[in-house]
């Protein structure tokens, strides 16, 4: 690995106005990312997680500006890209793809798979339409797909081979860095396993980066090397896998880590009781956004926003109970 990143992230935020009839009153702001920040080195698949609402997949577009950020620095390879026009993004585009997670809503149903795949070749000027389907041919063996399904429609596959033509689009342009976004949530577990290791594999065998969003811990432990734990916008906890399920600092992790299942009946985990509901993002408390639910609240927590303490080994927690005195 080298020593530069090929993704950073520093202080990224994003709000969306929620319009509301003229009888309820003026618009929302709704803060789905609030100065959020990480690095995802070349060859490591880093993840994100927390639950739905959390803005987790909201990072994921801003890092390719599907969605324009607010605020914040995104650096691809050293290349401030948060600024950058529309050819240079084109350019970039090549090289930082997407997987989404309904890959029948992702794929054209009126497109053939050959088609779909070969498109953004042509778009990108990548080669000749030739060389394209020979690319694409190739591709599609990497992924487990057989020659035929070149001229098929997405309709003739199953969820699990629709995701693997959706990864094979983000792989025929080579990219060095896919933003895979619950890819295999809408999938079946026993599916879910062949399309992680085969994601393993293209990821040692291609030197792929990931960030891989995902609400489920059991399938961030099996792919990421670093995962960064999101709670309304921020990010409250973030470091290596083992440390974070083994030892898991900040308190929502800790009730994350507790109901996530573990196939393994001779382990008893207790269950972390959080109290009160799910703040809405529109109007999230002051202070820590975790304190209204947080079994260890203090009065601090309800004034101010702890600021990330460093713990040694790549670990991060923004948490006043590790603040430094």
């Amino acid at each position: 690995m080298t020593s530069q990143p090929v993704l950073s992230v520093v202080d990224l935020a994003k709000s969306f106005i929620v319009r509301r009839t003229f009888l309820d009153g003026p618009p929302l702001s709704v803060r789905a990312v609030d100065g959020v920040s990480f690095d995802i080195k070349t060859g490591e698949a880093f993840g994100l997680v927390g639950e739905s609402g959390c803005g987790k997949t909201t990072v994921g577009r801003c890092v390719l500006r599907l969605i324009e950020p607010d605020a914040g620095s995104l650096r691809f390879r050293g290349a401030e890209m948060s600024a950058a026009p529309a050819a240079t993004m084109k350019k970039l585009r090549q090289r930082i793809q997407i997987v989404f997670q309904d890959p029948y809503a992702s794929l054209n149903p009126r497109r053939s798979v050959g088609k779909a795949l070969i498109e953004p070749l042509l778009v990108h000027g990548k080669c000749s339409r030739a060389e394209a389907c020979d690319r694409v041919l190739r591709v599609l063996d990497e992924v487990g797909m057989p020659a035929e399904a070149f001229n098929k429609f997405p309709h003739e596959f199953s969820g699990g081979q629709r995701q693997r033509i959706a990864i094979a689009r983000a792989l025929v342009l080579e990219p060095e860095l896919i933003v895979a976004d619950e890819p295999v949530s809408a999938l079946d577990v026993s599916i879910q396993a062949q399309i992680l290791t085969m994601l393993k594999r293209l990821k040692e065998a291609r030197g792929l980066s990931f960030l891989f969003i995902s609400h489920d811990l059991g399938v961030v432990r099996q792919f990421c090397e670093r995962i960064a734990v999101m709670y309304l916008g921020r990010i409250v906890e973030i470091g290596p896998v083992p440390e974070i399920f083994d030892a898991p600092c900040h308190p929502y992790t800790q009730a994350l880590r507790a109901a996530s299942p573990i196939p393994d009946p001779a382990m008893r985990v207790g269950f972390a009781k959080l109290t009160g509901e799910v703040p809405s993002p529109s109007d999230p408390p002051r202070g820590c956004h975790f304190h209204p639910r947080c079994p260890h609240a203090m009065d601090v927590c309800r004034t101010r926003s702890p600021t990330p303490v460093d713990m040694g080994g790549g670990r991060r927690v923004a948490c006043h109970l590790f603040a430094r005195t």
